[in-house]
């Protein structure tokens, strides 16, 4: 096996662990009766009580979503999206639900094009703002899957709220930063008051270690916890933020908070060498990970060896061609004709697999033509029934659209920049309409049973962090830790559904752990290779096996994963 050398002396080599890989940062966890895993060890561990406490994995993945709104305000929170699918064990399938929220009524075509920058949507302020769609998500998948009391549910992060918790380290970094950005607020923000006051009431942002408290956020849990989960779109909650807008000058609007339900779909699936691998569909970009494991099915990809220059360069050319389609097809399908049939099967990806050349680059390859017709945060819980829950959450980039509204302790989020203005795209903005969105949740199934729930958060990432997974899982045969630990890849540059156009052949980062031979034979192929920038996802994953859950959680975030 090609890889176990390693560039930088500050990765662990052969040897330095008694057993697996030698890039593992820590052992898999198992247990019997249910598992969580999560970015945050105190969220993890609030999942754990749920489960031990009779709740389901449903109810032990909402404690820790809510705890993750306190202790990882940077990647997630209620006033941002959700996405889910789950291995539901009395229906014997796994079951989506997409919980992303529209754009506001109001807010026209034409004043976006008048706002907007060198064509694109504004990332910050009240024309990136969409309806928040996670507190109805958590409301459904709990209407149809939970054990405990909908109140009990929210304790745990009440307390923290109010006690507070120490801020971990890459979250630390992350408020840094935001702070620096809306210190001096981008053009066209309507304020940034708010986010001083609950997220840097000092004047700067806490540090690592520092016990961050946020009671607004308490208040706003208690009347969820309450009043249920419509109180945030037809209650106080809904009433402070549209009386939010008035005051700052925006358009989301009590109606349109009240006009929102999340939307039980169906999961997608295709076969990955004997995997059944699941994505959901569009405005999600789930199908791009299924697409780049169709291309990647038509070559040996374990003959070609792990890590090894051809590999990541057929892994790069799979992903490039998967994403052209993303940024020409993928969109709200109540606006759109999506041709989701066509882009998933096997005999298209077997055309789009020729084009990639072992020797060569790919000009840039387009998308295909269909036949008429930041930042995130990922968990994942399973409990004794056997049920599996593979959830997704984000307020999108850089923490989101830096409004926070009046009191209520959480800040809104920016998916509407991820609309094109480029008219007769299919995802053109359009009131009332739901952005294409990056987060999604991931689950595999291995002959007929629930296999994985899986997800590497991190926008355009994830299903490029989602196919490596599987690779390294099925072709090379690593454990779920050591699977996720593994040097990752990165390729940006490709064309995106805002219609921004693909620069060139893109670029290639790739993490200190890639071997050096790697490196210098891609570079020889042709492709620009960056720095390493720290934006490889970070990774959790639960997987069944007969009696038993393993459960994993990556080093390159603060995460942890337990088992019961």
């Amino acid at each position: 096996m090609v890889g176990n050398e390693r560039p930088s002396s500050k990765v662990t080599h052969a040897g330095d662990r008694i057993a697996g890989a030698p890039w593992a940062s820590r052992s898999t966890v198992w247990g019997v009766n249910g598992a969580a895993a999560s970015a945050h060890p105190l969220a993890t561990l609030a999942a754990i009580d749920i489960l031990r406490a009779g709740g389901s994995a449903v109810d032990a993945a909402i404690c820790a979503n809510a705890c993750l709104g306190l202790l990882e305000p940077t990647g997630c929170g209620i006033g941002g999206d959700a996405f889910a699918m789950l291995w539901d064990p009395k229906a014997g399938k796994v079951v989506g639900l997409n919980g992303s929220g529209r754009s506001p009524a109001g807010l026209s075509l034409e004043v976006q094009r008048a706002r907007a920058k060198a064509g694109l949507i504004a990332s910050h302020g009240a024309v990136s703002v969409s309806v928040p769609g996670a507190v109805d998500a958590w409301a459904a998948l709990h209407e149809r899957y939970g054990k405990l009391k909908w109140a009990h549910l929210f304790a745990p992060a009440i307390a923290l709220a109010e006690q507070g918790a120490p801020v971990a380290q890459t979250i630390a970094a992350y408020l840094g930063a935001a702070h620096t950005l809306f210190a001096e607020p981008p053009a066209r923000i309507e304020e940034t008051e708010n986010f001083e006051r609950v997220w840097a009431p000092l004047g700067r942002a806490p540090l690592e270690g520092e016990v961050f408290r946020n009671p607004a956020l308490a208040r706003t849990y208690r009347l969820i916890a309450e009043g249920g989960g419509r109180a945030f779109y037809e209650g106080e909650i809904a009433e402070t933020i549209a009386a939010y807008f008035r005051r700052i000058g925006g358009w989301l609007t009590r109606d349109d908070l009240v006009a929102h339900r999340s939307e039980w779909v169906e999961p997608r699936s295709i076969t990955y060498r004997g995997v059944e691998v699941f994505g959901l569909p569009p405005n999600s970009q789930g199908f791009s990970t299924l697409q780049i494991l169709n291309i990647l099915e038509q070559f040996d990809m374990k003959a070609m060896g792990f890590m090894s220059a051809a590999s990541l360069h057929h892994q790069i050319e799979a992903k490039r061609l998967a994403f052209e389609d993303r940024a020409k097809y993928f969109a709200d399908p109540a606006f759109a004709d999506i041709p989701a049939d066509w882009l998933i099967s096997k005999e298209y990806a077997a055309r789009r697999a020729q084009l990639i050349r072992p020797d060569g680059i790919m000009p840039n390859p387009g998308a295909g033509e269909a036949p008429a017709q930041g930042d995130t945060t990922y968990l994942c819980a399973a409990d004794a029934d056997g049920m599996m829950v593979s959830l997704i959450q984000s307020n999108y980039r850089g923490m989101g659209s830096g409004l926070a509204p009046d009191g209520l302790g959480f800040m809104l989020q920016n998916r509407g920049a991820l609309f094109s203005l480029k008219d007769g795209h299919a995802n053109l903005y359009a009131p009332g309409k739901r952005p294409f969105q990056t987060i999604i949740p991931g689950f595999a199934i291995r002959d007929g049973d629930p296999w994985l729930a899986f997800g590497v958060m991190g926008a355009d990432m994830q299903p490029q962090g989602q196919a490596q997974i599987i690779q390294n899982l099925v072709d090379h045969g690593l454990d779920i830790t050591a699977a996720g630990d593994a040097p990752r890849w990165r390729h940006e540059g490709s064309s995106e559904p805002t219609s921004a156009a693909a620069t060139g052949i893109g670029t290639v980062r790739l993490e200190t752990g890639i071997p050096l031979e790697t490196r210098k034979a891609l570079a020889a192929l042709g492709w620009p290779i960056g720095e390493s920038d720290g934006t490889f996802g970070g990774y959790q994953a639960i997987q069944r096996w007969p009696g038993r859950y393993a459960a994993a959680s990556e080093m390159r975030k603060d995460g942890a994963a337990l088992a019961c």
